[in-house]
């Protein structure tokens, strides 16, 4: 799946460049509404999944408001740790912020930065976020010695989907609920927290 994100990714800078050099072929303003429109598409589908699985939601059902907890407490380290990023890189910390609050969903993150912050926050949105879910995948073997939350809190918002099959092989099918919920839970809240932090700067 990554390669072909990236092969997409390179095929629309090549674009953008071609359509900067030879005039503007596409207007700025198509570009907004199409991203506007896939960003709606997404969380549509987002919350489709999530309602078809009945599993998911009987044991949400259970648990209650307490499955706001986790992803609570992975939002708000996400948002500090791009704080003190954005403090140490010398760069405009409400943007550092911003970026971070993507929570690993950097197909989201990196253009919604971009349209908001610019082109650099933008590729650093991307960049961030991708990370992030590389990692997450790369060091499951050991976050997991730590307790399936640190995993979890790893992945972000990734644990809803590509990083999930890896987090319950490695903490255990009981892992699955919570890594779901927190993911889908972050997936929601990101283009929400993202617009919301970088109006500030």
């Amino acid at each position: 799946m990554i390669k072909y994100i990236l092969t997409v990714l390179f095929l629309g800078a090549v674009a953008g460049y071609a359509n900067s050099v030879w005039g503007s072929v596409v207007a700025d303003s198509w570009l907004s509404y199409l991203f506007d429109f896939a960003l709606l598409v997404l969380l549509f589908v987002m919350g489709l999944s999530f309602g078809l699985n009945k599993a998911a939601m009987g044991k949400l059902r259970r648990v209650g408001v307490k499955i706001l907890v986790l992803p609570f407490c992975i939002a708000l380290g996400s948002i500090v740790g791009g704080l003190v990023g954005g403090l140490l890189l010398d760069i405009n910390v409400f943007g550092s912020m911003a970026v971070c609050a993507g929570f690993g969903w950097y197909t989201l993150a990196g253009p919604l930065a971009g349209q908001l912050l610019g082109t650099e926050f933008g590729a650093l949105g991307f960049a961030v976020n991708f990370l992030r879910e590389l990692l997450t995948i790369a060091s499951i073997s050991l976050t997991a010695k730590a307790g399936k939350y640190v995993s979890v809190a790893f992945g972000g918002a990734t644990t809803m989907d590509t990083t999930l099959p890896v987090i319950v092989r490695y903490c255990s099918s009981e892992a699955l609920i919570s890594a779901f919920s927190s993911g889908f839970i972050l997936s929601v809240a990101a283009p929400f927290v993202i617009t919301a932090i970088a109006s500030f700067g």
